[in-house]
């Protein structure tokens, strides 16, 4: 189970992916350059400014040549690599930065675009890149309030007070430190549930595939069913043609026990659906719906105990129907597949025994996992259920001081563990409590008292028990 959060993430998701195109990049640069253009010969022929035109237009031109550059050596269509991207929006704050210097600097009315590399970076970009691209925008700003020609204004006409500049730089400074870390936490925040909800798809699609695969076995059966029967009849036909003594008698009555067989066979992966749950009669026990999650996750050397009741709350006036007999449910791939990754995690983390509660009354349904391992860290407790959230690493580490293992030489439950897990990507708890959430189970996570990690899941009954006719 644990190879199904193993995602290869889609372009755009993954830190090291591709997440803007170089088209897009090169199409906003050439946006820019004819906007600076148009902005350097209305402010100087227009306006009668006298602007540095030749030196300004060789900024201008750099970006030219860059988008030309980039466009001559890849596809268009290609996508910029993380680091790729952070240095091409490095080289617009740069360029903006230097053209601003030239035309005034902060008391040029553009001064403001000189954000637009963080806020491009805070949409598409890392946490760490947004951040580095912000740190490099105040550093381009400060120097803007310090060198810069000043705009060649009518004399008298225009004045700023350096008060008010300083007031202008803390303004970009502080938005650009509002981009670089508010914008882009919503971002990622964004980015990881989508990656979360692909992987809660890819496993949900698992789960349905392999429970659709008893109506496979069914229908295979069925159809099967009818050569064999034809196979047989011609095979006794044969056999009492053939004298007792003839040589061929043995492989005919072989070849009859073969089609019997055959049959057999076909019977049992026919009945296999229905007493396994098949659709359309897959109504079990709750209880059954539980072993069947829990048993392909158990091991010899952790013991799994699974105790089922129902609540002394009942009360006198209940359904005695409901006291006595186990609620009757569907078997959901949802609910499969979430209790199988719990107790997994449970059973790998436990030292020597996993208790498992199942016990309802006339309103709710819930299920307990309680393991005696070293339990949830209290720093992660309160985020159980976030996408991208690992608990492994901090379970390894509540170990590490028990087991006293030397710094070179990891305990062996957490080398078995390494090599059973393999590349975690801390999906799993994530996509557990949202396909539980769709079954109309509430999930809480907590640390038990006597020591160990404790799951619960509570489901209402009324939403997850359906109504059985009686054979």
């Amino acid at each position: 189970m644990s190879s199904a959060f193993r995602l290869e993430p889609e372009v755009g998701l993954h830190p090291e992916q591709g997440r803007v195109r170089l088209r897009t990049l090169v199409f906003i640069r050439w946006m820019a350059i004819c906007g600076q253009t148009a902005a350097l010969l209305i402010a100087h022929f227009g306006l009668g400014l006298e602007l540095p035109l030749i030196a300004a237009f060789l900024v201008v031109l750099t970006s030219g040549v860059l988008n030309v550059a980039q466009v001559a050596t890849r596809p268009a269509s290609s996508w910029l690599r993380n680091k790729e991207a952070t240095m091409a929006l490095a080289f617009d704050l740069i360029q903006i930065s230097v053209l601003l210097s030239l035309t005034g600097g902060l008391t040029n009315p553009f001064s403001i675009l000189i954000l637009g590399p963080v806020t491009v970076s805070a949409s598409i970009l890392t946490r760490r890149s947004t951040i580095c691209l912000g740190i490099l925008a105040i550093v381009a700003v400060t120097a803007d309030v310090f060198f810069y020609l000043p705009l060649p204004w009518p004399e008298g006409s225009f004045f700023l007070h350096s008060l008010y500049l300083y007031g202008l730089w803390a303004a970009l400074v502080f938005t650009a430190i509002f981009l670089a870390v508010y914008v882009s936490s919503l971002t990622e925040e964004a980015r990881s549930m989508g990656m979360a909800l692909v992987a809660s798809q890819m496993a949900l699609a698992r789960e349905q595939k392999l429970s659709a695969l008893g109506g496979l076995a069914a229908a295979a059966a069925h159809e099967l069913g009818s050569p064999l029967g034809t196979m047989l009849v011609v095979a006794k036909e044969m056999k009492e043609e053939l004298p007792p003594d003839d040589i061929y008698l043995p492989d005919v009555e072989l070849l009859i026990s073969e089609i019997l067989r055959c049959r057999e066979i076909l019977q049992n992966l026919a009945a296999w659906p229905e007493e396994d749950g098949g659709d359309p009669y897959n109504f079990i026990p709750v209880q059954t719906l539980v072993e069947a999650a829990i048993t392909p996750y158990e091991k010899l050397d952790i013991k799994t105990v699974i105790q089922a009741s129902s609540s002394e709350g009942d009360g006198e006036n209940s359904n005695p129907e409901h006291r006595s007999e186990h609620p009757m449910v569907e078997r959901s791939p949802e609910i499969l597949h979430s209790l199988g990754l719990f107790a997994q995690n449970a059973i790998q983390f436990a030292k020597e025994k996993v208790d498992i509660t199942l016990v309802w009354d006339k309103r709710t349904i819930s299920l307990t996992i309680h393991d005696d391992g070293p339990g949830f860290d209290p720093q992660v407790l309160g985020r159980l259920g976030d996408p991208l959230l690992s608990n492994r690493e901090h379970a390894q580490k509540a170990q590490a001081p028990k087991n006293q293992a030397p710094k070179n030489q990891a305990p062996k439950n957490q080398e078995r563990r390494k090599e059973e897990d393999g590349d975690h990507m801390g999906l799993g708890v994530f996509i557990a409590t949202t396909l539980l959430s769709h079954t109309g189970g509430k999930v809480t996570y907590a640390n038990h008292e006597a020591g160990g990690a404790v799951v619960e899941i509570v489901w209402p009954r009324n939403r997850l028990e359906v109504a059985t006719q009686p054979v």
